[in-house]
């Protein structure tokens, strides 16, 4: 059950659920698993951004990733393994691939200025891990402040056959992925699996040029399996259609320092996870914003049912 470049579908960016008090909540972790594997996710990435994964101790790390990996059975959990130092990025790494993970995630960090600094970082990554584990390539530059051209992703994954997936989140980033396309069509670059994060801000036409789905963490991850879905039929309009009625929702989401707070509530109203709590430090929803939305969910909930919480 590694994880290869023929991926596709939603591979849901997974919260750590905690109690109010802090502690790691192991109910909700199972009842979220559940629910998102029975959504249609062909599986699940755990301790990345939105999981708090800085929040946790090394032991906590490897214990929520053993929990998820055995509650999900067949489906394909990747671990995000960034870390400050290798020593660390190989122990989870290891540790999480004995425990049944199908591959893992790095991002690069935020020191890496040239291209030259980045493909060496990645290549030490490889073998600091081993060339053995399966590897996500993590292009975030609006977050990790790493410019990574199309050119410098196709340099890692020539040189490394364990970088079998690009999560994709630049922005703007729809030329990114043609030029990756073009580059594996006239044979420069070897076949990679590439999904796309930014909440699905731009999902739907990240699929037309040519993603092989979502790996993002929107609080209806069901509707991102649906739109890959249509999309992947050639149901262009149905596609577009689902998103328009989303987007107001996915863009409030978005929002810096607050995102995960908004995605935690509709998860807890959704029955997902019991409780929206972040370890601190970690952001709360004001009364306005939840107010917001609940108006929100409420205009939603007009078009898909799945949004009418009571």
């Amino acid at each position: 059950m590694r994880l290869d470049e023929t991926a596709k579908g939603v591979y849901v960016i997974a919260p750590t659920p905690f109690h109010d008090d802090g502690r790691i909540d192991e109910a909700s972790t199972d009842r979220m698993t559940d629910f998102f594997l029975e959504a249609g996710c062909e599986g699940m990435t755990i301790l990345g951004v939105m999981g708090e994964a800085p929040k946790l101790d090394q032991a906590e790390s490897l214990e929520i990733s053993r929990r998820i990996i055995r509650r999900a059975g067949d489906a394909k959990i990747i671990v995000g393994v960034s870390a400050p130092g290798f020593a660390a990025m190989r122990a989870l790494a290891r540790g999480s691939m004995d425990a049944g993970a199908a591959g893992v995630m790095i991002a690069p960090p935020s020191t890496l200025r040239t291209d030259d600094q980045i493909v060496t970082y990645y290549a030490q990554a490889v073998q600091a891990i081993g060339a053995d584990i399966p590897f996500v390539l993590q292009d975030y530059p609006l977050l990790f402040q790493v410019q990574m051209t199309p050119g410098v992703i196709r340099r890692i994954v020539q040189d490394n056959p364990s970088c079998v997936m690009l999560k994709h989140e630049d922005w703007p980033g729809l030329e990114k992925i043609s030029t990756l396309r073009g580059y594996t069509a006239e044979g420069s670059m070897r076949p990679i699996s590439i999904l796309c994060g930014n909440g699905g801000l731009f999902l739907e036409f990240e699929m037309e040029r040519g993603a092989d789905g979502a790996m993002t963490g929107y609080a209806f991850p069901d509707m991102l399996v649906d739109l890959v879905r249509l999309s992947a039929a050639g149901q262009r309009d149905a596609a577009h259609d689902l998103f328009d009625a989303h987007l107001p929702l996915i863009r409030y989401e978005q929002q810096f320092g607050i995102g995960l707070a908004v995605r935690k509530y509709v998860l807890a109203r959704r029955g997902i996870i019991g409780s929206a709590a972040q370890r601190a430090p970690g952001g709360k929803l004001g009364a306005r914003a939840v107010a917001e939305v609940e108006y929100l969910l409420a205009r939603l909930g007009r078009t898909d049912a799945r949004a009418r919480l009571g």
